[in-house]
């Protein structure tokens, strides 16, 4: 019976690294936002406490302990997400998704810590409350990872909050622990069809980047309303599922020296005419717009150049020295794929 409920729990959630590459990067950009965050956080309060017991501070030094994790840690968050940005899909998932594992185990103990060390036990089960759901819906990671982050950090706190609130309180503690480990399930399930619905999309939609670029979708040629979206949409497919900034797409659209504010109504009218042909098609989870930040899903298409970069036999031999051949940023990755065909 237990084997059968593993092979259930696999069929139904366990989810391919390399599929989740796209999960890891939406992952990376969201510890971007909350690392600074928790910094932040960490540092005001830091500052507070010393500014208004400064000639007590040994009475405070579980609060001074507190928030100097919160500052110490956001750091660290902030600073490995950047570290990561560029990985091998098939390692990007694991990489990316590190600090998320730690922030969870150490933002569901800060509501342990919260309860005992500071006495404060309705900030305890807040924090603890707070930080499981927020978790749950921002980040994809494993359910059974999740269960037992939330039932070790609830263990240690089953005591204190039937001391402090009583048995009622604790049974709808444990409720919705146990509700939150439902919902992740759920959410991983729904990763799960969305990604085998990716699967089929990417039978239909594919690139060609030898010679001219050319998107195409159900055997048709895939046509926007600017001339420069599909040099966007190549460029992005160049960059394999990295996340670009608004800058970087500034400079190779329109040159080194263009202006970010002069040019920045422009990129949003091709970011705008870009959506807008995706939805048109029905083509779904490939272009990806988070933060400012813009990609596309290699999981979710079809690719000579992707093939060739695999090793392909079929790819490499498509390859005849022109990559992507009307765009000038491509000739330096033509002469890469050239030495690289030549095994150099």
């Amino acid at each position: 019976m237990f084997k059968k409920i593993i092979a259930k729990y696999k069929e139904r959630y366990v989810i391919d690294k390399l599929d989740l590459a796209d999960s890891g990067e939406t992952n990376r950009l969201n510890l971007l936002v909350l690392g600074p965050a928790l910094f932040f956080f960490g540092v005001l309060d830091l500052i507070i406490v010393i500014a208004f017991h400064f000639n007590h501070l040994r009475d405070y030094v579980v609060s001074l302990i507190y928030f100097g994790i919160y500052t110490v840690f956001g750091a660290y968050v902030y600073i490995y997400s950047k570290w990561v940005k560029v990985i091998p899909r098939n390692k990007a998932y694991i990489w990316k998704t590190i600090p998320v594992y730690n922030i969870v185990n150490i933002t569901l103990w800060a509501g342990v810590y919260n309860f005992y060390k500071l006495n404060q036990p309705f900030n305890g089960v807040l924090v603890f409350c707070l930080v499981g759901l927020i978790a749950v819906c921002v980040f994809s990671f494993s359910p059974l990872y999740f269960l037992l982050a939330l039932s070790l950090a609830m263990s240690a706190m089953i005591p204190g909050i039937y001391n402090s609130f009583g048995v009622t309180a604790l049974l709808d503690c444990i409720l919705l622990t146990i509700m939150m480990f439902v919902l992740s399930l759920y959410k991983r399930r729904v990763e799960k069809k969305y990604i085998m619905m990716l699967r089929k999309q990417k039978l239909s939609l594919e690139a060609k980047t030898f010679g001219n670029f050319t998107l195409i979708y159900n055997n048709k040629v895939i046509n926007f309303s600017r001339s420069k979206s599909l040099e966007l949409m190549g460029y992005l497919i160049y960059k394999r599922g990295t996340s670009v900034q608004s800058k970087e797409l500034i400079s190779v659209l329109w040159g080194d020296r263009a202006d970010s504010a002069r040019y920045g109504s422009s990129l949003r009218n091709l970011i705008v005419d870009v959506k807008h042909t995706m939805s048109e098609l029905e083509i779904q989870n490939f272009f990806i717009a988070e933060y400012n930040n813009f990609r596309i899903n290699p999981e979710s298409i079809k690719c000579d150049y992707y093939d060739f970069l695999e090793g392909d036999t079929a790819a490499l031999k498509s390859f005849a020295g022109e990559f992507m051949s009307q765009f000038s940023w491509a000739e330096e990755v033509a002469g890469f794929l050239e030495q690289k065909a030549l095994g150099k």
